[in-house]
């Protein structure tokens, strides 16, 4: 996919039929719901883990967390988590095993991320991305796909390997 161009109507139909989550705090709030009501009316089944309408002391783990958990059991095939600069989410969000979060706001690395390094979730900053563009990051991350070529696949082993040593506690 060349840089900046958006996935192909055929692309956009596959991911369309699968269940994307979304989750956002009080600064992630408005893009949230934003991308939402786009994301639905382009086909796309949603699932909200909130906040279901914004709160100034909110915290953002409190929505990411449940997201990413979704994501890494499959109960839903990616996921989108918004704060004010996607930084937050992306931390909490890779803390959990087999999440590969990616704060991204732009088409190249939204293609790149999932082609390359299979990220599962993208994490937007509600205060740093407009709505236009925010968009055009969204359909270009969905509409990718991981490319499985050997290199990356070692890559992704020695990531797993290392969450699993991640559990192991240190003496």
């Amino acid at each position: 996919m060349a840089i900046g161009t958006l996935a192909s109507e055929e692309q956009r139909t596959e991911y369309a039929s699968a269940r994307i989550g979304i989750a956002a705090d009080h600064a992630g709030y408005d893009l949230k719901s934003h991308l939402i009501d786009l994301m639905r009316k382009n086909g796309y089944e949603v699932v909200d883990f909130g906040d279901q309408y914004p709160k100034s002391d909110d915290d953002y783990p409190d929505f990411v967390i449940p997201l990413a958990r979704a994501v890494a059991s499959g109960r839903v095939q990616r996921g989108i988590s918004i704060c004010g600069s996607g930084i937050g989410s992306s931390v909490v969000a890779n803390k959990i095993v087999s999440i590969r979060a990616s704060v991204i706001h732009d088409c190249f690395s939204a293609h790149q991320g999932v082609e390359d390094d299979h990220v599962n979730m993208l994490c937007l900053g509600g205060l740093v991305i407009g709505n236009a563009l925010a968009w055009q990051v969204v359909r270009t991350y969905l509409g990718a796909h991981f490319n499985g070529s050997e290199r990356h696949c070692r890559r992704l082993a020695k990531i797993a390997e290392l969450e699993m040593e991640s559990h192991i506690p240190v003496p």
